[in-house]
Parts: C-alpha cells; structure tokens; sequence
C-alpha cells in the first residue's frame, strides 16, 4: 500500500510540473494513459495490485469468532471460510497472506492503516460504504434469531420490549437497536458470549447471522435453538471483503481472483469443506 502512495504522489507532481510548464496536453496525454492503463486485463490488474503491496504481502484483518466463517483452529491461529477465502485469493493476486484477529468493531477503522483488507463475515451497508469500498459479494446472509429452547418467542413481535445479546458492530445489533421497539441490548466483542449468557439466562435471545447461530445451536442442543429470521421479517445480507476508497486497482484484482475461484471450482470445494459440512 505504501509502494501504491508513492507511485500516485509520483504520478501527481509529474502531471503538476508539466501543466506548470505549459505542457497541459503532455500532461492530458499522461492522464489519458493512466486512465487506459487502469482498464487493463484482469491479469495487469493483479500484477499491479501487487505492486502496491510493497512487501508482497496482504495484511488481512478478521474477527476469529464467527464459525464457520472465521474461528481459531487447532493451531492457535484464525480458520474458516473467510480465512481459506482470503489466502487462495492472495494465491491468485500472487502475495502472501498474514491475517491479524482483531475485534469486529474496530476492522473498518484499521483499513488502509493497520490492515490493508477485511474478512470477517462482513455484511455490505451503507454506512460502512461510507469508509470503505467493498469487493463483490461472496456470500448471501440472513439473520437468525438464538433463544431458549421451547421459548414463546415466534414472531417479530414477541422481540418487543426483550433483553437481547448482539456481538458488537454487527448488523445484528443494529436490527436490535434500531428496529426492535423497547429492547435492552447487550454488546459483546464475542458472539459465543453472548450466547453463554443468553444459556444462562442473562439475556433473552441472541440476534447473529445463520450459520454461526446453527453452529452455537449445535454446540448446546439441550439449551437453545436457533430460528429463521424470515419469520421476524428480517432481509437477505450480502458479505463482501471491505478494502480501503477508491483503490481500484486492488479492488480490481480481488474481483478478478474470486470470479476465478468461482470458476476454477475452489470456491464451491470451501463452501462444501467450511460451510455444509
């Protein structure tokens, strides 16, 4: 990234000198070539997105608590879908990949400073849009709704008015803070906490998207279960790996990587490993 500021500041007090000599055609003519350059083959795209990382490497940010997306492995280090995602997309980009597990609220502000991407089950909103630019969307999302088993809760409704765990910065909390009249909400960093208390009677349900929910259902079958969150109204979510504004070109070569992993079949083998399994 750092490689990528410099070529542009570079790139910028060229075309400043050759308007302030009178060259503003040479320096339109540069634009223009710069331009045509960005439109380049998906193949010139990851060449040059590399080039931006300056020590061939791709600092990627998640939050390892969100199985079977993210999760710590047996080794002590981050695991999952997003994290297998991620490295065979930097296997296509041509660097390596180090990721840093980090809490969920704090990703988007490290982007472009800490980190140079963020995986992490990240549902695409307009507010994050503000700060970040988002690749294609990898994966269609829907929250569930966690609760005692045999609870009364069924309906949108019957959250009115109730105490309810969220993990921090997810959209998860903010269906319960902002959709969800009179509800009492707790945050945690981590969604397994909010559901050790919901087990223990704390809180009264846990909002959380599908596959981690199914997952802490299956983890405490005896306690709770978890339910489609159509049956609350709530909407489909997109998940997208969120990078610094206005970088095309690494943009690009994400894009680029993962329409090829969608056609090379490596993406449909990770669903099969990570998620339906």
């Amino acid at each position: 990234m750092k490689k990528l500021l410099a070529m542009v500041l570079t790139g910028a007090m060229t075309l400043s000198l050759l308007a302030g000599c009178g060259g503003a055609k040479e320096a339109a003519d540069a634009s223009a070539n710069t331009a045509s350059d960005s439109a380049s083959s998906s193949s010139d795209s990851a060449a040059s997105a590399s080039a931006a990382i300056a020590d061939g490497v791709l600092t990627v940010g998640t939050n390892a608590e969100f199985p079977p997306f993210e999760y710590v492995g047996d080794d002590g280090q981050p695991d999952g879908f997003d994290i297998a995602l991620i490295k065979a997309i930097g296997e296509k980009m041509g660097v390596k990949v180090e990721v840093q597990n980090m809490e969920f609220d704090s990703l988007i502000a490290s982007i472009g400073n800490k980190i140079d991407v963020a995986i992490a089950g990240m549902t695409v909103t307009d507010e994050r849009k503000l700060s970040v630019d988002f690749s294609d969307s990898y994966y269609d999302a829907l929250q569930y709704v966690v609760v005692p088993k045999g609870s009364d809760i069924k309906t949108a409704d019957d959250l009115k008015g109730r105490k309810i765990g969220v993990q921090l910065g997810t959209t998860g909390m903010f269906i319960a803070e902002d959709e969800i009249e009179n509800s009492d909400v707790s945050s945690y960093n981590k969604a397994v906490d909010a559901v050790n208390d919901l087990v223990n009677g704390k809180v009264d349900l846990v909002i959380i998207d599908k596959n981690p929910a199914l997952v802490f259902a299956g983890k405490y079958p005896d306690d709770v279960e978890a339910l489609d969150g159509s049956q609350f109204g709530f909407g489909v979510e997109n998940y997208a790996i969120a990078l610094p504004k206005g970088d095309a070109d690494l943009l690009g070569a994400i894009n680029s990587a993962l329409g090829e992993l969608k056609k090379d079949g490596t993406f449909d083998r990770l669903v099969s490993e990570y998620i339906e399994n």
